[in-house]
């Protein structure tokens, strides 16, 4: 259930208006920042979701590993998809806080069902509402920037994204806390779940209309709304499609974007189901919530150091993304292979590390070749690639209508997924540095020539 991997500190540049207006003086910036601080914190305040695996197969849902691993987790997959691009359009069509809205409304029923509901197919509807929680994720990352001043955009983007990974590395370290020194009985971690996740629904209906939005609302509304359509816009969006991607970088780029994307999720949705192969939290305590505490908190360390490193990207760029890639594919090759739960555990860390450092430099990159007002669309279209393919890697290989493998099988598919990420890269980067070299040669001869 796991959905964070999209993009893990990098959402917060989302979605940026085409205008960036003044702040409408009623309320200013600083009320609508601290409502939606206040809202991420306490929507990732769940101390239960490290745990989630554990307690759908222990006694509260006592499911089998085949329905949790093979029938429930797809979901998930299926339902993220199919709802991204309907919520994309909606999110700005309706302006971004009745989709907040829906998201805290969404969560809540997650987190009760997760509480009330039994047997297979109530927790499959389950997923789908969860589904629908990360689909409407963009909402709460782009609204502040239709209520605020162009100035304030990094300040308030660095406030948000604050807000939410301080709430889901406390929720993570509080859950961990009561598991391991208190024994608490996962059922009561659903319970603060659901309590925070509520606090958070409440909060959201304080934050102030928006009066634009990037596609539809391009001004601040009169008395007189205005007409949209729809058509317009969604040619509009393929025109930018089109000139966005006619650029090699930003291509290149966005390819290991969505490929890398697509194997990060299945790596950190089915991670728990690994962990509890490895060792069964039936008869062995758990670590879950402290790892992805630690790992969230160095995954943040590495993003801001990799924005100090100073290095020609355009030259070594691929390279670079190959030899990470492959650093990730040995980091899941020995998370499958050694079946040592804290191996497992120091492996998820690296994983997640080395993916967060190498999206930020893809975000930069990518950023470097887009107008501002292009950056939702390029990447929501990798997002959406990303899920496309995760879909069909998870139809083939998770899903019990398809192979239905299990665990241990299923990631060192994964490891081999992202070896050949690897071996694509240094390919392509090795053949774009030849070109580059012979380029260079014949100008010194062209130079030469004409001296």
């Amino acid at each position: 259930m796991e959905a964070q991997g999209v993009l893990d500190g990098l959402r917060s540049r989302v979605l940026l208006p085409r205008r960036a207006g003044r702040a409408p003086r009623a309320f200013g910036w600083a009320l609508p920042t601290a409502v939606l601080c206040g809202y991420g914190f306490f929507a990732s305040l769940r101390p239960s979701e490290p745990f989630l695996t554990p307690y759908l197969l222990g006694p509260d849902k006592n499911l089998t590993e085949t329905q949790v691993f093979n029938e429930i987790y797809p979901v998930w997959t299926y339902s993220y998809l199919v709802l991204l691009f309907p919520v994309f359009l909606a999110t700005d069509y309706l302006r971004y806080k009745p989709v907040i809205l829906l998201q805290g409304l969404s969560l809540i029923v997650t987190w009760f069902m997760l509480l009330y509901a039994e047997g297979l197919l109530a927790i499959q509807f389950l997923e789908f509402f969860y589904g629908l929680v990360t689909a409407t994720e963009i909402a709460y990352y782009s609204y502040i920037y239709s209520v605020v001043d162009l100035t304030l955009y990094q300040k308030v983007t660095s406030y948000c994204r604050s807000a939410t990974l301080v709430g889901f590395t406390v929720g993570s370290v509080s859950g961990q806390i009561l598991v391991s020194v208190f024994a608490w009985p996962l059922f009561n971690l659903n319970v603060i779940s659901l309590t925070a996740v509520s606090v958070a629904f409440a909060m959201a209906w304080f934050l102030p209309m928006p009066q634009k939005s990037l596609f539809f609302h391009h001004r601040q509304s009169s008395t007189q709304e205005e007409r949209v359509d729809i058509v317009k816009v969604i040619k509009e969006l393929w025109q930018d499609f089109l000139r966005c991607y006619s650029s090699r970088p930003l291509l290149c780029w966005s390819v290991w974007w969505a490929l890398s994307t697509c194997g990060y999720f299945q790596v950190i949705n089915y991670a728990q189901g690994l962990w509890e192969k490895v060792l069964p939290s039936q008869t062995s305590p758990i670590y879950n919530g402290g790892v992805e505490a630690v790992s969230t908190l160095l995954g943040a360390v590495a993003v801001f150091v990799v924005g100090h490193i100073k290095t020609s990207w355009a030259t070594w760029g691929e390279i670079a993304l190959a030899m990470f890639s492959l650093c990730i594919a040995a980091a899941v090759y020995i998370m499958d292979s050694v079946h040592n739960i804290w191996v497992c555990y120091a492996s998820y860390i690296v994983f997640r590390i080395v993916y967060m450092l190498l999206i930020t430099i893809a975000t930069f990159q990518i950023a470097t070749n887009l107008s501002v007002e292009r950056y939702a669309l390029v990447f929501g279209v990798n997002t959406f690639i990303a899920l496309a393919l995760q879909t069909l890697l998870t139809l083939i290989v998770v899903d019990a209508k398809g192979l239905g493998l299990d665990i241990f099988t299923q990631f060192m598919i994964y490891a081999g997924y992202f070896a050949a990420i690897a071996v694509v890269f240094f390919i392509s980067g090795t053949c774009s540095i030849i070109r580059k070299s012979w380029k260079k040669e014949r100008r010194n001869e062209a130079t030469t020539d004409g001296a």
